[in-house]
């Protein structure tokens, strides 16, 4: 299996384990009255089911895209500028005060 299958495979099964924890725990909380819900209708554990996949698709694709951009490279050159002493001059400024 190609490594960025695997890595796209292993990152979206952590997004949907987190979505399952997130939800339950949302869900445990009762949250906006979730628990009574999902415990109290016949069709609560579809209720719970859509949670769990419409969170695991977000922290899915959040997950492979942070694993993505973790693959790059680090820059190892100089950071901030080059920090050559550059002392300011100050400069007189003229004005001319008009009364009015």
């Amino acid at each position: 299996m190609p490594k960025l299958i695997r890595l796209y495979i292993i990152n979206v099964a952590i997004g949907f384990a987190l979505a399952l924890v997130f939800v339950s725990a949302v869900v445990w909380s009762d949250v906006g009255g979730l628990w009574h819900l999902v415990t109290g209708s016949e069709m609560g554990w579809l209720a719970f089911i859509m949670m769990v996949v419409f969170n695991g698709i977000v922290f899915a694709g959040v997950q492979f895209a942070y694993a993505v951009m973790s693959l790059a490279a680090p820059e190892d050159g100089p950071k901030g500028g080059k920090k050559q002493g550059v002392t300011p001059a100050l400069a007189p400024v003229h004005v001319e005060a008009k009364r009015g």
